[in-house]
């Protein structure tokens, strides 16, 4: 069993059990999460949305919040003694998936 939904701009495939990382979700470590956008479920036979899923959820648990490690963006400029380092930290939220759900 699997299902392909959206979070944060992003596709995710996942059974329930995984551990995943997506865009910071609001809600306190311990706390249940619902992702609606739901674009396709396998139980026993495949079930596309045209967009999507109709009744379909997926049900997780926040495990914790966090900010992946740092990307270095450096900006240069030859011959014009132009030099930037940036450093940014994405957050995020790692989610136990629980179930998913069709009705």
């Amino acid at each position: 069993m699997y299902a392909i939904f959206r979070a944060g701009g992003k596709q995710y495939k996942v059974s329930p059990g995984d551990v995943i990382r997506v865009e910071r979700v609001a809600g306190d470590p311990g706390s249940t999460v619902e992702f609606n956008h739901v674009f396709a479920v396998r139980k026993e036979k495949l079930a596309v949305g045209s967009p999507l899923v109709a009744n379909a959820k997926v049900k997780g648990t926040i495990l914790r919040n966090d900010r992946a490690s740092k990307v270095r963006v450096l900006k240069y400029k030859r011959k014009k003694q132009y030099r930037r380092t940036l450093g940014h930290r994405q957050p995020f939220s790692e989610v136990l998936i629980q179930d998913i759900v069709t009705a």
